[in-house]
């Protein structure tokens, strides 16, 4: 069995003695498919925990990070030549002004964040916010939003306090990435935005989408429909392995600081490997500081899984709610499947409608934007 040597990613590309690349290139020939495997095989076998139940894949990995996906190859990898390649300072400087389409920075109350907007205050449809969830940011509803806004509806999507190009405050100066704490944060941005209520609610994801959720169950009367994307919906709900990564000591420390984790939890829960376009964008605040890393693992800590799962679960049953819910359910999913989201309307049938969208994974609006929009114009007047 060959010794591994684990080397923090944010190194890999300003530090490459000689000996490092030797012992890479010796290990690399150990593994034929290398090359072929893209998705399964990299230096270091990905982890189970980033491929759902797949029965294929290995036990629980901690330091399943390192893969030959096109599109982290270059966050991380060794070229063929080394020549070639570029430092995180050039990479940086290739990819900063990418990802903000539609975008601006928005002052509310203490905290800057960054907000997407498309369509006009006067769009005869009305209002759409929508929320993404952890680790990644509003780029993914980029499409979504476009589309959505050209059938007449006002769009917002902000980039969650900690996430994307919003403020990442230190934990214990002024924000420690509570439930409560996100909640307050959003309704001072909706205010400061001057979104009418009620409007159509889209949430999709784990942790600050699960916020999305249990922010709607306090404010039900703000809400005239709701949309859900793929997210944690029952107790029964697996949770990912990235997030039990951080909530273990010194190594979520490491894990948080991991540059491509975002386009990796992405691509982990889904049918398709990011273009490199794309991708740049996920893992572009990663590279810029320390500051979203650190704002992940404080919010993955803070959380309790299990509880926030069992409000959505109970809040949304029958007898609690009563506002129309369309649940659109990318069934390639690798982090929750697809009885997650049978087992909540269940709960509720005469208000959850169930749309399932073959060909998408765990992120529907960036897998497929086009069937998502499909089931958002179906489900709204």
């Amino acid at each position: 069995m060959a010794a591994w040597t684990l080397v923090s990613p944010s190194s890999l590309e300003l530090y490459r003695p000689s000996s490092f690349v030797n012992t890479i290139n010796a290990e690399r020939s150990r593994w034929p498919s290398y090359r072929s495997r893209r998705r399964r095989v990299g230096l270091i076998v990905a982890s189970a925990s980033d491929k759902g139940d797949n029965s294929e894949a290995p036990s629980f990995n901690p330091f399943g990070f390192v893969t030959d996906n096109p599109s982290s190859r270059s966050a991380i990898q060794l070229p063929e030549i080394p020549a070639e390649d570029g430092n995180v300072g050039q990479m940086l400087y290739r990819i900063e002004a990418k990802g903000k389409d539609f975008g601006r920075f928005v002052k509310s109350g203490e905290f800057v964040w960054f907000v997407r907007e498309t369509g006009s205050r006067d769009g005869r449809r009305g209002n759409i916010v929508f929320l993404h969830g952890a680790p990644t940011q509003s780029y993914s509803y980029r499409v979504v939003m476009s589309q959505m806004s050209d059938a007449g509806f006002h769009c917002f999507a902000p980039d969650w306090i900690g996430f994307g190009f919003s403020d990442k405050p230190q934990p214990g100066y002024g924000f420690d990435y509570t439930e409560k704490e996100f909640h307050d944060e959003l309704d001072k941005l909706l205010e400061v935005l001057e979104v009418e209520s009620p409007f159509l609610l889209v949430v999709q994801g784990f942790l600050v989408g699960s916020y999305g959720l249990t922010w709607a169950l306090k404010n039900p009367s703000r809400i005239s429909k709701l949309a859900i994307l793929n997210s944690p919906l029952t107790v029964s709900s697996p949770i990912p392995g990235l997030f039990q990564k951080l909530r273990i000591p010194l190594l979520g420390e490491f894990t948080c600081q991991n540059a491509i984790m975002s386009e990796r939890f992405i691509e982990a829960g889904s049918p398709y490997v990011l273009k490199l376009e794309k991708a740049d964008v996920y893992r572009l605040p990663y590279l810029e500081s320390s500051g979203p890393g650190f704002a992940l693992l404080e919010a993955a800590r803070k959380i309790n899984f299990r509880n926030v799962s069992s409000q959505i679960a109970s809040g949304f049953a029958s007898g609690s709610w009563e506002k129309p819910v369309l649940v659109a359910w990318g069934i390639a999913d690798k982090y929750l499947p697809q009885s997650v989201a049978e087992e909540f309307q269940d709960k509720n049938p005469s208000m959850v409608k169930l749309k399932l969208i073959e060909g998408a994974g765990h992120m529907p609006q960036e897998d497929w934007p086009e069937k998502v929009v499909d089931a958002l114009r179906a489900f709204l007047p």
